[in-house]
């Protein structure tokens, strides 16, 4: 009996701050990722320019297009509609006076499935994305950071777009491992494959204190359900990671497992607090 088998794709690519050179960027690599015989492709986190993050500038509102008619989602969906693929597409959204880290969903007829907005922001030195980004009002669709949340609602592949790199006010700190291994962690606890995509490239901006710089570590992967590096780009050069799935054979090795079958929710509302205290049990 034939499973349900999936080809999934990391792209990773160092970007340029004109809008036209990295979409042309992400559309060779997905047909890179098509020719290889990828049927869902992630391409990394704003992908459109550099990671603007890095500086609270208010000119920098100026890069956020709407959602409805977006010229990138539009090109996305001609490419995925041509090559039959399924590509989540990374966008700074405008929404009256919101504005959004977001993603849309192009399915492979070129269809627009849908959009999810970024439900966790950072703010720290370099990743300010507070200053842009409201807390997305979504829902958990596609990409959260709650992997188990996802699972529970049917996710069977986990992917993580991402802009990750050196830390400015740290240049000793180097979180690369500690990222790989979290979301291998993810995978190995849900039992489902996991897909991470992030940029390379020295990206400089200027901020209200000056030149702000960061040297994004590239490391995307494909992990497998138990959290197995099966794929893995290196810190440097631009990668087109691909990794075939067996969607069937996980489903029984999960359920095998009993990890769901187990769960106690009753017990873990201590998860609705912030602290740690006074849960409503």
């Amino acid at each position: 009996m034939e499973g349900r088998r999936v080809v999934v794709s990391a792209l990773q690519f160092a970007c340029t701050d004109d809008v036209s050179t990295n979409v042309n960027t992400a559309e060779r690599l997905v047909r890179a990722a098509h020719g290889k015989g990828a049927n869902i492709i992630l391409i990394q986190e704003l992908f459109e320019g550099y990671y603007f993050c890095q500086a609270q500038r208010e000119d920098f509102f100026q890069r956020a297009k709407p959602y409805k008619g977006h010229p990138t989602i539009l090109r996305m969906q001609k490419l995925a509609k041509e090559l039959g693929i399924v590509i989540p597409v990374s966008f700074f959204e405008e929404a009256n006076n919101a504005h959004y880290n977001s993603i849309a969903i192009i399915d492979a007829d070129g269809a627009d499935l849908g959009l999810y907005r970024k439900s966790h922001i950072p703010d720290g030195p370099g990743y300010q994305e507070k200053f842009y980004f409201n807390p997305g009002d979504t829902g958990f669709k596609w990409f959260p950071e709650a992997a188990r949340a996802m699972v529970l609602q049917g996710a069977e592949i986990l992917f993580y777009p991402t802009a990750i790199g050196s830390e400015p006010q740290d240049t000793g700190l180097d979180s690369r491992d500690h990222w790989k291994r979290v979301m291998q962690g993810h995978a190995g606890a849900n039992l489902v494959p996991l897909v991470a995509s992030n940029r390379v490239g020295k990206e400089i901006i200027e901020t209200e204190h000056g030149k702000s710089e960061i040297t994004f570590y590239g490391n995307s992967f494909i992990a497998g359900p138990t959290g197995e590096i099966i794929e893995t780009a290196n810190d440097k050069e631009e990668a087109v990671l691909v990794a075939h799935f067996d969607l069937d054979v996980i489903k029984s090795k999960r359920h095998s497992w009993g990890v769901f079958r187990d769960r106690r929710p009753d017990l873990y509302k201590v998860l609705l607090t912030l602290d740690g205290s006074n849960p409503q049990l």
